[in-house]
């Protein structure tokens, strides 16, 4: 079973996308910032990460820079969701070592397509 740890400063979100993986095959685990995103992938490394691109301070783009640092750090599919197409801030997040990019809120299924589309279901 793959694994994803869903990165966002808001539970609800960590929540809606948790269930939507869980329904799609996926073991997750949540994190509210990149401090414990780094900590949880440093204890076991997961598959796929879905980070909010909104974290406070930029803290989203820095936790995939810092993770792209890490032992083992280049194995997960890195997603940057946002709620807005900012063609700027998608540039820097993929530049700074992010996967792909996925708009907000979550539903079914833009989730499986993306994830699809990606290969990962």
């Amino acid at each position: 079973m793959p694994s994803c740890l869903v990165v966002d400063d808001s539970r609800v979100i960590r929540k809606v996308a948790c269930r939507i993986l869980e329904e799609l095959a996926f073991s997750t685990d949540e994190a509210e910032d990149q401090i414990s995103a780094l900590e949880r992938c440093r204890a076991n490394m997961p598959d796929m990460i879905l980070f909010d691109g909104d974290l406070p301070s930029g803290a989203g783009i820095d936790f995939v820079r810092n993770l792209r640092r890490e032992q083992s750090g280049d194995k997960p599919r890195i997603v940057y969701c946002t709620t807005e197409v900012d063609e700027t801030l998608i540039s820097h997040a993929l530049t700074a070592g992010a996967n792909d990019y996925m708009l907000k809120p979550y539903d079914r299924t833009s989730m499986r397509a993306k994830l699809a589309e990606m290969g990962l279901v």
